[in-house]
């Protein structure tokens, strides 16, 4: 992603995520999908020192879903906090924008 397209406004908005950007997109991402797609270690295993690894299985349950809260990090990301208690995936721009 270019570096100056940057994320201009964030509002959660039923069971998706609103996204506009300094490019004029805008994107509604639906939560599930935002989920499934969590970038952190938790979610997709650590890869050994060749880069190989297993994703964990993933179990999820009430409150998975459902965003309870974000915030941005630094200008590159959003830290997304769920009402299941997981909040350890940092979404970059890039990821966001592939979505």
């Amino acid at each position: 992603m270019q570096d100056h397209i940057q994320l201009t406004a964030v509002a959660p908005f039923g069971n998706e995520l609103a996204l506009s950007w300094s490019d004029s997109l805008e994107q509604f991402l639906s939560l599930e999908k935002l989920r499934r797609a969590c970038p952190c270690a938790v979610c997709n295993g650590e890869p050994d020192v060749m880069g190989r690894g297993d994703a964990p299985a993933r179990n999820y349950k009430q409150g998975s879903f459902e965003l309870k809260s974000y915030e941005f990090v630094g200008g590159y990301a959003l830290l997304l906090r769920w009402a299941d208690g997981h909040a350890t995936g940092i979404y970059s721009y890039d990821l966001l924008r592939k979505l």
